[in-house]
């Protein structure tokens, strides 16, 4: 089994309870196929950088999931007729990559008295 983040935008004219009912259908599909459904994560509305589909904002939703390429495919098909979903885009993460968050840069330590020469 292999990592995939799948990354899809929904029209925003959907109702919220559409939204999550569209992403329980795909992670049914996963999990019925023999995968294994993984975060889901809600961005909410985002306003576009150049207008799709004679739209201008989306609802972003990113799904993970640790499926076979078949399951992921048929989910990529799924995607492709409905017509609620802008835009869709199905990656397979790295080995190595996965469930790792950016790390965040080390703090630089606070200048203490201790560290300061001392006056002799």
């Amino acid at each position: 089994m292999r990592p995939y983040e799948v990354m899809v935008i929904f029209d925003v004219d959907l109702e919220e309870a559409d939204i999550r009912s569209k992403v329980d259908r795909v992670l049914e599909t996963v999990k019925s196929r023999g995968g294994t459904p993984g975060a889901v994560d809600y961005w909410g509305r985002r306003t576009f950088a150049y207008e799709l589909k004679h739209r201008t904002e989306g609802y972003y939703v990113l799904i993970e999931a640790t499926a076979e390429p078949d399951v992921l495919a048929e989910v990529h098909r799924q995607l492709a007729l409905e017509d609620a979903v802008l835009r869709h885009k199905v990656i397979r993460q790295p080995e190595h990559a996965v469930g790792r968050r950016p790390r965040r840069p080390a703090a630089t330590p606070a200048p203490d008295a201790a560290a300061a020469p001392e006056a002799s």
